[in-house]
């Protein structure tokens, strides 16, 4: 089964209120907020990518479903594979604690499982408080809304690139494929001006077709608004083709909302990238035009 498929199979079964219909990436119990998101090697990490960065993208993923509620993260639990490499396992241990240490998150438990040979698979539960106002989810923009996206998109994808020897760049652009950085204070700012809000995780178009299809909406990006960093631009430049590998790298971790205005300053840049309007689907334009979507939105389970 595709992920698509194996997630319409398991809707038929997650039919409590607090599942929200999985369309978003967390479950929402009163005022506590769970995600619980898995990383595979060779997947979402290289086998010669550090032990501690691999940690800190663990953690870091899930906590950035958790900037998308505008929830304030309370505790942890992890799933660990045992692989028979020592140094690997302590190296993990100390950059598992730095970055806890970091967003202030406690490790309350957990459970590991011996995989002498093979992949390794790892996984983590996060716990938050949601914000008084209530978690947003994917499912309330509205027409007449415009979307947004906080930061900007590609790098990470870039830096996969470097980390593979692919490409000479910057060690921004690595640290943004090893070490995203949740935006738990941006999602906390914004969450009582949004109607809908996500992270970007699988690529800016797939992740807005999501937010599309949840909301029951059609989603117009300007291409050409989409905001690309330096070092992007430096080695990808800022033409059609540059921009659509931008949007459908994934890994970039930032914050995709509908909103009726520009929120105010949250700490973070935010760019206005589309509209939202009557209708179902993902439309593209830019300067030249209104375009065809590319064969591949972003990074699906197949």
């Amino acid at each position: 089964m595709t992920e698509p498929d194996f997630i319409a199979a398991l809707r038929t079964i997650a039919t409590d209120p607090m599942a929200r219909g999985l369309n978003d990436d967390a479950a929402v119990l009163g005022d506590l907020v769970l995600t619980h998101d898995m990383i595979a090697e060779g997947v979402h990490f290289l086998s010669d990518d550090p032990a501690a960065d691999v940690a800190w993208k663990l953690v870091a993923v899930n906590l950035s479903d958790l900037a998308a509620k505008g929830a304030t993260p309370v505790g942890a639990l992890i799933g660990y594979t045992l692989a028979g490499d020592d140094a690997w396992d302590r190296a993990f241990i100390e950059g598992l604690k730095k970055v806890l240490d970091t967003f202030g998150v406690p490790l309350l438990g957990g459970d590991t499982v011996s995989l002498p040979s093979g992949t390794r698979m790892l996984g983590l539960t996060a716990i938050g408080r949601a914000p008084a106002g209530g978690a947003p989810s994917r499912s309330a923009a509205r027409p007449g809304e415009a979307l947004f996206v906080t930061g900007s998109i590609g790098d990470a994808a870039l830096g996969l690139r470097v980390a593979r020897g692919e490409l000479n760049g910057p060690a921004t652009l690595l640290n943004a494929y090893r070490r995203p950085m949740p935006l738990l204070a941006a999602g906390q700012a914004l969450a009582p001006n949004v109607s809908a809000m996500m992270d970007v995780s699988d690529g800016l178009l797939l992740d807005a077709s999501r937010l599309a299809q949840a909301s029951g909406v059609a989603i117009d990006i300007d291409v050409d608004a989409v905001p690309l960093s330096e070092a992007f631009a430096a080695h990808m430049g800022r033409d059609r083709a540059a921009r659509l590998a931008a949007c459908t790298g994934g890994d970039d971790y930032q914050l995709l909302f509908s909103a009726a205005e520009l929120p105010g300053d949250v700490g973070v840049p935010v760019t206005r990238i589309g509209s939202i309007s009557e209708g179902s689907g993902l439309k593209l334009h830019d300067a030249g035009g209104s375009f065809a979507l590319p064969a591949k939105l972003g990074y699906l389970h197949e």
